[in-house]
């Protein structure tokens, strides 16, 4: 196992206004929107440079994965570390 982040997830209220803040705002490139066919699945990825994914995915949409009220979840910030293979 290679333990490195992968990928950062902002937490964020606005989806399409932060998707057009770093996609017109920076120029980064992505596929835009994806998900929104699921519930709290809506999320948008940009590949960095380095490798590293920035991700953009609904406070309220992390605080539903957490179980836990959106105004009580520090879901601002999230680090992954993506495997294979759950062994």
């Amino acid at each position: 196992m290679n333990p490195s982040i992968s990928v950062i997830t902002l937490g964020v209220d606005d989806l399409k206004r932060s998707l057009a803040f770093y996609q017109d705002g920076l120029g980064w490139e992505t596929d835009g929107i994806i998900g929104e066919e699921f519930e709290h699945g809506a999320v948008v990825f940009f590949k960095l440079p380095s490798g590293l994914r920035l991700a953009l995915w609904p406070r309220k949409s992390i605080a539903a994965e957490m179980g836990v009220d959106v105004a009580r979840a520090a879901n601002e910030v999230l680090l992954s570390h993506n495997v294979s293979s759950r062994s």
